[in-house]
């Protein structure tokens, strides 16, 4: 799990916290990733209007799952701001600071999890954010997007490094780029912005030729 990544007003790998993005942006230069990708089974595209009430529900069915590790989920959020927030992803592509997707199962339509990519690191680099619906966790479901991502993201011209945050205490965030060959840079202090995190943020990456 990595957080923000529905929070009203913004979108951290489970989804930390959201920082003001002070750095030049890496899609002012590169390639943005595809607004929809199929594979293997699943389906990531970025939302739409008829998303509100499958995401929303996602979002109440994981509570519990998801808050120890999530700023953003301090309280249970409304319909109202998922609304809002929605309406923040119907612009161009990508929305300010973020490629925001859902992960659909291809066959039937559920939503499995969530995924982003954070444009937040300067010129060069971005960072991947996701968390997964409680019933849908153990399946490899995050692993095989963020997988998929990351290899289209490499792909792209202007991309050069993919970046996966999570705090040390979270085993499963930690999992994911650990499974997918990512390389743990370093362990740094970090703001504690939420119930389970211990205040050292755990920062992976993956590099163009890894």
């Amino acid at each position: 799990m990595v957080d923000n990544l529905l929070r009203p007003g913004g979108v951290r790998g489970h989804d930390r916290h959201m920082e003001p993005n002070t750095l030049p942006s890496a899609f002012a230069t590169a390639v943005a990733p595809p607004e929809r990708i199929e594979f293997e089974g699943l389906v990531l595209r970025r939302w739409v209007p008829e998303d509100l009430q499958a995401r929303y529900a996602a979002i109440l069915d994981s509570y519990e799952h998801l808050y120890p590790w999530m700023s953003w989920l301090a309280e249970r959020p409304t319909l109202e701001q998922q609304r809002e927030w929605g309406e923040q992803q119907l612009g161009p592509w990508p929305t300010p600071g973020s490629c925001n997707y859902g992960i659909f199962d291809a066959a039937d339509g559920t939503l499995l999890g969530i995924i982003a990519v954070h444009d937040r690191l300067g010129p060069g680099a971005v960072e991947l954010g996701y968390w997964c619906h409680v019933a849908h966790t153990g399946k490899g479901v995050i692993t095989r997007a963020a997988g998929e991502l990351t290899r289209i993201l490499l792909g792209l011209d202007g991309i050069e490094r993919v970046e996966i945050h999570c705090d040390q205490a979270n085993g499963p965030s930690a999992a994911v780029p650990r499974r997918l060959g990512y390389r743990l840079d370093r362990i740094e202090p970090d703001e504690i912005t939420a119930p389970a995190e211990t205040g050292q943020g755990m920062v992976w990456i993956i590099e163009r030729g890894f």
